[in-house]
């Protein structure tokens, strides 16, 4: 897999000049912002709230190919963590029918324990390619240090979703394996059901699960659902 990342990151950074080109032309960048809750903030197939409810927002900002957000989620980790915030940049430039990401996320946390060392950064490599009414994709993930100071991590993932014609109805589900230097590797998996209310308003259900719950009940098969207002 690290070929496959090293390739594929070649490929698209011969891309990146006519993104530029396309990217002067714009006026200036476009903002959108989100807002949302779900039964349990579910990551990777971890509960991130102590299998409780969770509320989120976020915004992002895209400027020709290039874009960056911030998001941020309330989080129980039972040390006193209060909440979790993500920034993130990247671009996402195309080669034929393939779109590329390349980013870079940061992902911090609110009144984490003394020594703790929860937060952490990793960099992100993904491609997406259309299939009719379905998008295919496959994205890597690699942290040099990961969450609570454990070490190299990456995570490899591949995804699929679809649209079904003349509804407002997508599925989607996603496959992926978590390796981390110091700790259990695991792998994870999640299909769900999507909802367009409207254009500006989504609803998600979903169910997520782990190999062998090396986690205990926090890593336990569960049914999430989720509602997002996007404007």
């Amino acid at each position: 897999m690290r070929t496959l990342k090293l390739a594929l990151a070649a490929t698209a950074a011969s891309l990146c000049f006519a993104g530029a080109a396309n990217a002067q032309e714009d006026s200036g960048p476009s903002f959108s912002f989100n807002i949302g809750a779900n039964t349990d903030y579910v990551f990777r197939g971890i509960s991130q709230t102590d299998e409780d409810p969770s509320v989120f927002g976020g915004v992002d900002a895209t400027m020709g190919i290039g874009y960056a957000g911030v998001w941020v989620s309330n989080v129980d980790f039972s040390n006193g963590t209060d909440a979790e915030y993500d920034l993130y940049a990247g671009i996402k430039p195309t080669a034929g029918p393939v779109t590329f990401d390349l980013g870079v996320i940061y992902y911090g946390y609110v009144d984490s324990p003394k020594g703790s060392n929860q937060d952490y950064v990793e960099a992100k490599l993904a491609a997406s390619v259309p299939a009719g009414p379905a998008t295919l994709g496959a994205a890597v993930f690699y942290s040099p240090e990961f969450f609570g100071d454990t070490g190299d991590a990456w995570y490899y993932e591949v995804n699929a979703a679809v649209t079904i014609p003349d509804t407002k109805v997508s599925v989607s589900g996603a496959l992926g394996r978590q390796d981390i230097e110091v700790g259990p590797g695991y792998t994870t998996w999640n299909a769900g059901i999507g909802y367009a209310l409207t254009d500006h308003i989504a609803l998600d259900l979903r169910y997520w699960d782990t190999a062998k719950d090396k986690f205990g009940a926090i890593s336990e098969g569960r049914v999430v659902g989720g509602i997002k207002f996007v404007w």
